[in-house]
């Protein structure tokens, strides 16, 4: 054999394309400081105990506040019920809302840097009079549309009508195979029961059968029906009671168990996904799930909108009637007021704004005519400056509320003062007018804005 077969072969070397020289020196920056850039994130990771992933996900995330220019949006969740045929097959057509939750979501900032949720559900049986005068049960509203986008619509405008706000920046409708494929998804809940339930419904295919104070792992199905179940002498108050119960047993588990990393995130979306309705695009959906992956649960604030009685309506039975003014203070809490206490203005600063520079807008939320053009005659004597008048978006607002801008927040104490309520109070709210040139204020006029109160506010 001739030795050249075993003589080493000549060492082979690919030419690349030659790159002009200011894109040879990009190129190796682009490198480094890519190596430099998983080296940290690697290092910090091990130092931090946390995923890279994670870390990957803080540095190209967007941040809500991009997709919704401010630090809290207001979101509604409803839950629809189910019908069946003569076969026992589900369907949705004409289905009412079997669970209202109004979210209150704060993104996290530099001063609540972990973010918060606040959630105030709406009992299905509320007592609600529509924009037409018929007075029905507020779960009719989705009833209403003609198709499960318009029905979610139909259900936004009726609940923020109800609570009194302008409007929800966005709505998620859940199907009833959504919370069970996503409890299934995390393996099912351990739930203690807070009472025993024996109870067979054959044609709305619920069995609910717990002994109160047993701990139960419950898969999807089971967990559902846990906290469909109102037939105890408290009903659906409770029953608001039970989902929140699941909703916080559920959440918690999802935290404990790290699945809160960009891959998971994008995992329990797509289950959801496809058994909801919603106007959040995918982006938003991803950003604000992974800003709020650090929420503290121990702090979610969970309530329901109390009520003083009930009555029944020839049209649908028996309804409840909600407590407005107990209403009206939850609703300002979570979804009206500062996310952070503000500061009290200088009282000589406050005093000494001459009214005239001060430009006003009234509208009318109390449902009482003249109103608003009562008190801008009221404000337009003291010397201010009224811009318009008109109808505010809701009118079942209870306390009259002057609407301020971080610039205008001085402007907004002045008219406050001149204002004859004690009732009325500084809602802070960034679309509102106002700039340092010209301070602009809006007031939605309230109910307390009537003859007898104002007198009876006046002489205090």
């Amino acid at each position: 054999m001739s030795g050249k077969h075993f003589a080493p072969e000549p060492e082979r070397r690919v030419r690349l394309p030659a790159l002009p020289s200011p894109l040879r020196v990009g190129a190796l920056v682009a490198l480094l400081v890519g190596a430099v850039l998983l080296g940290s994130v690697i290092v910090t990771s091990i130092v931090e105990k946390r995923s890279p992933a994670d870390l990957f996900g803080g540095l190209f995330m967007e941040a809500p506040q991009q997709h919704f220019h401010k630090d809290r949006i207001a979101l509604l969740m409803v839950g629809i019920d189910y019908n069946y045929d003569e076969k026992g097959m589900p369907y949705s057509a004409n289905a009412r809302t079997d669970t209202i939750m109004t979210l209150s979501v704060n993104f996290p900032t530099r001063d609540n840097p972990r973010g918060s949720v606040g959630i105030l559900s709406v009992p299905r049986d509320m007592d609600y009079t529509f924009p037409n005068g018929h007075e029905d049960k507020i779960n009719v509203a989705y009833a209403l549309g003609t198709n499960p986008l318009d029905a979610s619509h139909r259900a936004e405008r009726a609940v923020a009508d109800f609570l009194g706000i302008p409007k929800f920046d966005r709505f998620i409708t859940l199907r009833i195979n959504a919370a069970k494929e996503l409890i299934d998804a995390i393996g099912g809940i351990d739930v203690k029961p807070d009472e025993t339930m024996d109870y067979d419904d054959h044609w709305g295919h619920l069995s609910i059968h717990f002994k109160g104070g047993k701990l139960y792992h419950m898969n999807g199905e089971q967990a559902v029906s846990y906290s469909r179940f109102r037939h105890d002498a408290c009903g659906d108050p409770c029953r608001i009671g039970r989902q929140q119960q699941v909703m916080r047993i559920a959440l918690k588990k999802l935290e404990d168990e790290k699945f809160s990393d960009i891959l998971r995130i994008n995992q329990l979306i797509a289950i959801i996904r496809s058994n909801v309705v919603t106007d959040i695009s995918d982006r938003e959906a991803i950003s604000i799930a992974y800003a709020m992956r650090n929420v503290d649960l121990k702090a979610l604030k969970t309530e329901q909108v109390p009520f003083v009685g009930d009555k029944d309506l020839r049209c649908c039975g028996n309804v409840i009637i909600a407590d407005d003014a107990k209403k009206s203070t939850l609703v300002h809490k979570l979804f009206l007021d500062s996310i952070l206490p503000a500061a009290s203005p200088d009282a000589r600063s406050v005093a000494a704004l001459a009214p005239a520079t001060i430009h006003v807008n009234v509208r009318n939320g109390s449902g009482i005519s003249g109103a608003a053009h009562r008190l801008a005659e009221d404000l337009k004597k003291q010397g201010f400056a009224i811009e318009r008048v008109g109808d505010a978006p809701t009118t079942n607002h209870l306390a009259t509320e002057v609407h301020v801008s971080e610039t205008s927040a001085l402007a907004g104490h002045r008219v406050l003062q001149a204002i004859p309520l004690k009732s009325a109070v500084i809602v802070s709210d960034p679309t509102a007018p106002g700039t340092p040139a010209r301070s602009s204020v809006t007031i939605v006029v309230g109910r307390d804005y009537s003859a007898p109160q104002r007198e009876a506010s006046a002489v205090k």
